[in-house]
């Protein structure tokens, strides 16, 4: 048995006690008993006080020890140096779960995470899904259950939320209150010493009375799992999570272009696009897309009808419908305008977006509706009204209502206004019908549910399987290792490639001017001399590179060149000589494939433009291990300079197929090797007939 199985007892127990319930209103011991008697909790409650008897009309259990064995659940709000002695004795009784709203846990300092970490040694033995600690409670509506120090309790609804931050559990339960907006469960998470965010969604996923997934993080406990659990619900369940922490400023130093670009928020936004999992850039868009997804049906199309009294806001709409990516302007089949022609006046725009004229009443609004929604073209709907002097605010918002009840098509309304249009939306609202003062707010929801259906009919991905050589690349890295090198430099790392059956130029290590010429004139000319020396990455800093080497003379001279500048300017690198290798094929294009390991998530790839375009543009794009093959075609669709890459001017197009495979060998390799903290290939040379990995810098972890 593991913890796991109790979460159910967090939600739905039938016996809470809270231990350190106080008499004393102001309390949070006192708060917890009165919420959970105020939500209506029909099990068993009992306040655990030594110095009491009665609290709140509850007869007290002085110790923990007289409690019920197998406790379905217990609420700690003891002080700090009294929480493990309490779940020690709550483990004796064999509790199932706990929530320990009580601070001063690993976010305090090395006393608080040592005994943080006997709280987990405890739950983790004797099977008890905890809560916390430093959180604000939990609450479940459809079980009255609210074991919580919050100031509010909201209705019922499908909407689910789990924070890190308690603070912004208030401030949501405070715009549910405000907005009259249901929720099925509020998880405080606190430091997540036992229950995080993945167990959250697991456990959520099955949960009958949620639709609806929000969450705020500021980190994930586990990524591996958080994908796992991820990936399930969103195929089921809508998740939209905000995250902070998005700036760099928190990135560790890298060495390579991959590590310096490839921050935590990037990490971050790959797990949420390889899990299907919204993202919100903001606490406003949080709670919009909140209302939108657990409301309305999902739009299976992108065609958006605007209907409105004002010729002006239908076209302002229609131009952000225009400017999104996935969402246009339905266009309407004739029969659908010929049915709006029986009734709307001459005067009136029967094409989309659909402008009933400022004088329209709300009969006007019913009949229009009731014939775009059959149209089959239309897949949502935008509502405008402007508070004209003949508008009939409310009836035109009932009219909507109506009409709503009879489709399986979302519909958005927007109210412009303020004092006159309040009554309408408060009603439209009520209706379980978003609606907004501001018509672009409602346009992204739409677009972003869109989105998410398209997830959900995208077919799990495909993974490769990868030709390679892992025991000759084993040999390379095992080598380096043994050194105490951090790094395996180019001259070491081409074996690396060849045993993952990756294209690169022809290449010699020369230790001496006469094995460059030999080498040169093996492999034909002409050539290009790099410096080979375990200490310098960076070849270009130091002028250890030399292109187009037509000759012997060019060669040999180039070779000392390198080598007496490289001994000049390092003085402390080991030169091992120059590697020569063959000339790039001719109208190359250059690109960078790297990748570096995330602490929560593992390897994330990147790919972009190569050479000084990384560093100047930055026009790169994400992905998180594994790849599949849509993965590999989508990352190199992604960069806003993918049209120079499909050929501009009459230029034929890269071999894309070639690019795909060397990302999904890229991936392989992350995979397979663990201690491989980032990898580059940097420029990866491609035309319309190959590609050819140029130049590669592997990067090991610390022993």
């Amino acid at each position: 048995m593991s913890f796991k199985e109790n979460i159910q007892a967090l939600f739905a127990p039938q016996t809470v006690a809270v231990i350190g319930a106080s008499a004393a209103p102001g309390k949070v011991g006192h708060t917890v008993v009165h919420n959970m008697l105020e939500a209506g909790y029909t099990g068993r409650l009992i306040p655990v006080n030594p110095k009491a008897d009665e609290i709140l009309g509850l007869p007290v259990t002085k110790r923990i020890e007289d409690l019920p064995q197998g406790l379905d659940l217990a609420v700690i709000v003891v002080p700090v140096a009294a929480v493990v002695p309490s779940m020690e004795a709550l483990a004796a009784i064999k509790c199932k779960a706990a929530i320990i709203i009580t601070a001063g846990f690993k976010e305090v300092g090395k006393e608080g995470y040592a005994l943080e970490q006997k709280l987990i040694e405890i739950c983790t033995k004797n099977d008890i899904a905890m809560v916390g600690p430093n959180c604000l409670g939990l609450i479940s509506t459809q079980d009255h259950n609210n074991a919580s120090f919050a100031a509010g309790y909201p209705k019922e609804g499908t909407i689910a939320f789990f924070s890190q931050s308690g603070a912004l559990c208030t401030a949501i339960l405070d715009w549910a209150l405000g907005e009259n907006v249901g929720f099925s469960k509020f998880i405080s998470l606190g430091n997540k010493a036992v229950i995080n965010e993945a167990h959250m969604l697991e456990c959520l996923r099955t949960d009958p009375n949620t639709s609806v997934i929000l969450g705020y993080i500021e980190n994930v406990a586990n990524g591996a799992d958080f994908i796992e659990q991820a990936a399930k619900v969103t195929r089921e369940k809508p998740v939209i999570i905000i995250k902070s922490g998005t700036t760099a400023a928190g990135a560790k130093a890298a060495s390579s272009h991959t590590g310096a670009i490839a921050g935590s928020d990037a990490a971050y936004t790959a797990a949420f696009r390889k899990t299907g999992i919204i993202r919100a850039v903001d606490m406003a868009t949080l709670f919009d897309l909140a209302q939108a997804f657990s409301t309305q049906p999902l739009p299976e199309g992108p065609g958006l009808c605007v209907v409105t009294n004002s010729g002006g806001p239908g076209i302002l709409a229609a131009d952000a419908t225009e400017k999104s990516p996935l969402l246009h302007m339905a266009r309407l089949s004739n029969s659908t305008i010929d049915r709006m022609k029986e009734f709307l006046p001459p005067y009136a725009s029967l094409y989309n977006p659909v402008d009933l004229i400022g004088d329209a009443p709300a009969e006007r609004y019913r009949k229009t509706l009731e014939v775009v929604v059959d149209d089959p073209q239309v897949h949502s709907i935008l509502v405008l009204l402007t508070p004209t002097a003949s508008a009939e605010i409310m009836e035109t918002a009932q009219a909507i209502i109506d009409v709503s009840k009879t489709t399986k098509k979302p519909i958005f309304v927007n109210y412009m206004g303020g004092l006159r249009t309040k009554p309408g939306m408060t009603l439209l609202s009520d209706a379980g019908i978003p609606c907004s003062i501001y018509p672009e707010p409602l346009i992204q929801s739409i677009e972003t549910m869109y989105n998410y259906y398209l997830w959900r009919q995208t077919p799990a991905q495909e993974y490769p399987e990868i030709r390679r050589n892992r025991q000759k690349a084993r040999l390379v890295i095992n080598e380096a290792r043994a050194k105490g090198a951090t790094e395996v430099v180019e001259f070491q790392a081409q074996e690396v490639l060849r045993a993952y059956n990756l294209p690169t130029p022809g290449t010699v290590l020369a230790r001496s001017s006469d094995e460059a010429v030999a080498g040169a004139e093996k492999i034909g000319y002409p050539v290009v001399l790099k410096i080979a020396s375990p200490q310098i990455s960076h070849k270009s800093d130091v002028g250890g590179v030399k292109v187009n080497l037509p000759d012997a003379e060019a060669v040999r001279n180039a070779f000392f060149d390198i080598t007496a500048r490289a001994q000049r300017l390092r003085p402390e690198a080991y030169i091992a000589g120059c590697l020569v290798q063959e000339m790039a094929p001719k109208g190359c294009k250059e690109i960078i494939i790297g990748f570096k390991r995330d602490d929560q998530f593992g390897p994330l790839l990147m790919f972009g433009l190569g050479g000084i375009y990384v560093e100047i543009l930055k026009d790169i794009a994400f992905r998180l291990a594994p790849l599949g093959r849509d993965d590999a075609k989508n990352i190199i669709r992604e960069i806003k300079s993918y049209m120079l890459l499909k050929g501009v001017r009459g230029e034929p197009p890269i071999n894309f197929q070639a690019i795909e495979d060397i990302l999904l060998t890229m991936s392989e390799l992350s995979l397979d090797f663990p201690e491989i903290q980032e990898a580059e290939f940097n420029p990866v040379l491609v035309n319309a007939e190959k590609a050819v990995v140029a130049d590669v810098r592997i990067t090991l972890s610390a022993q």
